[in-house]
């Protein structure tokens, strides 16, 4: 089985400014590129939306092979200023990876993404595939209503872990306990420190609790703080707003970006995002290489997804070579 690439550091980073924002801050792009800078590009989209990029992430790549970019999306990690909700959307998002690949005078880069990283890879695919050599998707999330729900409506996840699902819900109003977002943004956006922390920290115990196969049952530290608060409040923005997608489906563009090379790795026990959409993007597309890992849930960090996300990359390396 195969394991992550060695740790390494960026060798050249970048703070991109984009425009000004009605307070009159700018957005900036926090860039990163490692590995070898005359490799195949390749940039890395993560997750959330709000979770920002990692030195793991780095790591999924032969850095002897590969130029790897990874950027922090809009108001996440270590872009500014964070958490900042104005001009924040998957448009926005598109055309910061556009600017990012000019920028960098790349002209055709190969896209990974997982998760909301996959999502927003279909959705720069759609307006910009003559700038993409190839795909490599994890956990698909196509954004829709009902995708969404599963995660933060009642009757998802929640009948997996009814119990999470009551601590999740249990200081909410009983109105709001069988669609709780809006309950929980509104605490993310408010005025009182204490409120936000500890509807980040609930928040994150939910999460926690569904993102990966375990042979235990998951104990959240609530002694711990949560991470950024930034992460929390974009990820209920793009949430509540169905990812800004609404009027546009990703299943319905299919034949804007079919031509493009794709594989789609998936783990069989995803209760982040199921493995159906996946599915539904495979009858969709039939040209995706749809690789599922029998024995894996969501995160990118168990075993046997590092294993088939890595092999999918050094397959990659080769034909690209």
């Amino acid at each position: 089985m195969l394991t992550l690439y060695p740790e390494i550091e960026p060798y050249q980073t970048h703070m991109l400014e984009r425009e000004r924002l009605t307070n009159g801050d700018c957005h900036q792009l926090y860039v990163e590129e490692c590995g070898n800078p005359n490799g195949i590009p390749l940039i890395f989209l993560h997750g959330g939306p709000g979770s920002g990029c990692r030195p793991q992430h780095r790591c999924y790549f032969n850095p002897e092979k590969y130029r790897i970019i990874l950027f922090d999306q809009r108001g996440c990690g270590r872009s500014l200023p964070s958490g900042e909700l104005e001009n924040n959307s998957t448009d926005f998002l598109v055309e910061d990876m556009e600017f990012i690949r000019s920028t960098l005078g790349v002209e055709r880069w190969v896209v990974f993404g997982g998760s909301w990283g996959a999502t927003l890879a279909l959705c720069y695919a759609r307006i910009y595939p003559q700038h993409i050599l190839s795909m490599i998707l994890r956990g698909t999330f196509l954004g829709r209503a009902q995708d969404i729900n599963w995660v933060y409506a009642e009757g998802g996840a929640s009948r997996l872990f009814p119990e999470a699902w009551q601590r999740l819900v249990a200081d909410l109003p009983a109105a709001d306990h069988s669609a709780p977002l809006q309950s929980y943004f509104n605490r993310l956006t408010s005025s009182d420190e204490a409120v936000q922390l500890a509807a980040a920290q609930t928040l994150n115990a939910w999460e926690g609790t569904i993102v990966m196969m375990r042979d235990h049952e998951y104990e959240p530290d609530l002694t711990e703080q949560p991470g950024p608060l930034a992460h929390s409040r974009i990820q209920l923005h793009y949430a509540l707003n169905h990812c800004f997608i609404d009027a546009a489906p990703l299943l319905d563009s299919i034949e804007l970006f079919a031509a493009i090379p794709t594989i789609v790795i998936h783990g069989r026990y995803d209760l982040v995002c199921p493995l159906q959409q996946s599915w539904e993007l495979k009858q969709a597309w039939p040209e995706i290489d749809l690789r599922i890992v029998p024995l894996a849930g969501h995160a990118a960090g168990e075993p046997g997804l590092i294993d088939a996300l890595v092999k999918a990359t050094d397959e990659l390396a080769e034909e690209l070579a």
